[in-house]
């Protein structure tokens, strides 16, 4: 109790709490600018933390990525381009409701349930950290191929449409991720000479490209959606948002655990918490129809485990100095550098900088949802400014967000293509969200395959000797077998009212002839 209480007044100091609202509307500002994620916030931010003690350098951060994480479903509401990479997943979701005139009403389920997800992800970092770290760190290269199989399979089955388009749309951003250096040989591939494609295609120049481009070029030949300017109402923001979360608690409840559990895992991070998240609501769904369209289960499920994710990860940084995700990767360089050394023992040496942490944690929660209302507020306006006006101020933003992550025009190259091949691919009904995500986990995918074999002397068989490997794999082979079933199942039912139909009709046949 007393460390808590120590902890409390050096949060409660006015110098700090007014390092945690600048940081909240840093956060507000970076996240709904397409392209600035919430990494290069912190990276950006911890410049700034050199001159501050460690607690209001660990709640600046905190803060921010709060705060970051949940505007980048403000410009994917308005203009479909998600803020950030964990906003991508349930960004056609929201925009379908915008163009419905409900623009409101989903930036104010987003924020809340952000709120409600960044909670449950703090009280679980502060009642489970060492359990949970301790179950992530028997993860291997074993069971994060099956990890990245899950991903990428729920990602083709989420898509409304042909799977076989969902599949091909994979297949282009896997494609993309195969350009580079080889990780396991180190030969080049598919570079033709070319240097700059050594280091590969970035992912946010990508996504960038795939989702802002794109909706500009459909904006400018005709093919958007012009939305109704007047359809953001800001005063409701909450109106209807009580019988919603009623109706979905238990996928609350579900997704605020998933989020939770998959940003506990070295390197996943929220955007694929918020993947998983929504491909089991759309699997569990008493609507699944409905998906892709504009409905709001699915932008409850994604955006919760969205924030959640972030207390996750965490729980590896702190316990054993391992970063879950990008973020926490920094984070940990900045405890180095302010004399605290993560791991086993900081739980023992400064536990009163731990109960800081975890009551910035709750603090930035409970402060979400006013910020994110004049966030939304202020990113409402966007609507109200002319097609004419919005679409060449959109790819300015697109352009300076893809030159801003490695300051090459290089990557401005990528986004521009990128935009194009996406408008392509949408003009034929092929997704894109599953070419991102493929993007996202190629990578992944491949490192685990790789490391799995050169360990396993090419036995395929050791992907299900271990547990958790096992149980991963058979919900994989499920998930891979579920189209197939599903279809001859379909065959089955329409082979029955074939023959019910015969049977009825054969007699009256009898009876006529």
């Amino acid at each position: 109790m007393e460390h808590i209480l120590t902890a409390v007044s050096l949060i409660a100091q006015p110098y700090v709490l007014m390092i945690i609202c600048i940081s909240a509307l840093y956060g507000l500002f970076v996240g709904a600018i397409p392209g600035l994620t919430a990494t290069m916030a912190t990276a950006l931010l911890v410049p700034v933390t050199f001159f501050m003690d460690p607690v209001p350098a660990l709640a600046a951060i905190v803060t921010m990525e709060a705060m970051a994480i949940f505007a980048g479903d403000i410009p994917g509401a308005l203009v479909r381009i998600p803020g950030t990479p964990s906003s991508a997943a349930y960004v056609d979701e929201s925009y379908a409701l915008t163009q419905k005139g409900r623009a409101g009403f989903v930036l104010g389920v987003d924020v809340t349930v952000a709120a409600i997800g960044g909670m449950m992800g703090a009280v679980i970092l502060i009642a489970l950290a060492p359990m949970l770290a301790e179950i992530a760190m028997r993860f291997t290269s074993f069971e994060y191929f099956w990890l990245a199989c899950i991903g990428l399979s729920c990602s083709v089955l989420v898509t409304k449409g042909s799977l076989l388009k969902g599949l091909i749309s994979l297949l282009i951003g896997l494609f993309m991720t195969t350009v580079g250096v080889d990780i396991t040989l180190g030969y080049p591939r598919f570079t033709f000479g070319i240097t700059d494609f050594l280091n590969g295609f970035t992912f946010i120049p990508a996504m960038i490209g795939m989702f802002g481009v794109s909706e500009v070029m459909r904006n400018v030949t005709g093919d958007g959606c012009q939305c109704n300017v007047g359809a953001v109402q800001t005063q409701k923001l909450f109106n209807g948002i009580g019988p919603v979360l009623r109706k979905y608690r238990l996928n609350v409840a579900r997704s605020g655990l998933v989020g939770t559990f998959v940003g506990i895992l070295p390197g996943a991070g929220a955007d694929i918490g918020a993947w998983i998240a929504y491909a089991l609501s759309k699997k569990f769904s008493k609507e699944p129809e409905k998906y892709g369209t504009g409905h709001i289960e699915g932008i409850v499920d994604a955006g919760t485990a969205n924030n959640a994710g972030l207390g996750g990860a965490w729980v590896p940084a702190l316990v054993f100095g391992i970063p879950g995700d990008s973020i926490t990767a920094i984070v940990i360089g900045v405890l180095f550098m302010k004399g605290l050394r993560p791991g086993p023992m900081i739980f023992q040496r400064t536990p009163e900088i731990l109960y800081a942490v975890y009551i910035a944690f709750i603090f930035a929660n409970l402060i979400l949802i006013p910020f994110g209302v004049l966030a939304i507020k202020t990113g409402s306006q966007m609507l109200r400014v002319p097609r004419n006006m919005l679409m060449p101020a959109i790819l300015m933003f697109c352009i300076v967000g893809a030159f801003a992550i490695n300051n090459t025009t290089f990557d401005v190259g990528v986004m521009l293509a990128c935009g194009i091949l996406a408008y392509i691919m949408e003009s034929n009904d092929i997704p894109v969200a599953p070419a991102i995500l493929g993007i996202v986990l190629g990578r992944l995918l491949e490192e685990s395959f790789m490391v799995s074999m050169i360990k396993s002397d090419w036995d395929l068989t050791v992907f299900f000797h271990r547990p958790v490997s096992a149980v991963l794999g058979v919900i994989t082979v499920i998930l891979w077998s579920s189209p197939v079933i599903a279809a001859w199942r379909g065959r089955r039912r329409v082979a029955e009212q074939v023959a019910t139909e015969e049977a009825v009709c054969e007699p009256k046949i009898k009876e006529l002839t």
